[in-house]
């Protein structure tokens, strides 16, 4: 049972998820787009380190269980060693300390929820986008 029945439970998962359609977040630009696009759909920014075990295991986890409607949200998605003085920018512009990883949920130009390593799950993002 344990590991093997995880591992396949995992693909079964899979295969009911939704494609997640992520946005590369890699110009400064596109800050401001984020933060005026929130005034119409919300946004989640995931701050993500590609060289981060934990951070590794947050994204798989995320993609895995996500199962938002595609419609109902935006999802960018940041490379914080690759654009790192962009992951500081976003912080300053939202006001929100860095952390990686992180997920920003951005409503009405402002972050209505955030969370980072082993807190970030889609069940507080949906919880966060019904208040």
């Amino acid at each position: 049972m344990g590991l093997f029945s995880n591992f396949l439970r995992g693909s079964e998962e899979n295969k009911n998820s939704v494609e997640m359609q992520w946005i590369l977040l890699t110009e400064k630009s596109q800050i401001e787009e984020i933060i005026l696009k929130s005034a119409t759909k919300p946004v989640l920014i995931f701050k993500h380190s590609t060289r981060c075990g934990v951070s590794r295991m947050a994204l798989k986890n995320f993609e895995r269980d996500y199962d938002i409607e595609k419609t109902a949200l935006e999802l960018y998605f940041l490379d914080i060693l690759k654009y790192r003085e962009l992951s500081n920018e976003v912080s300053k512009s939202l006001a929100v300390h860095h952390q990686s990883p992180q997920i920003l949920l951005i409503n009405n130009k402002s972050v209505i929820y955030h969370d980072s390593h082993y807190q970030i799950s889609v069940e507080t993002v949906k919880e966060a986008l019904l208040k």
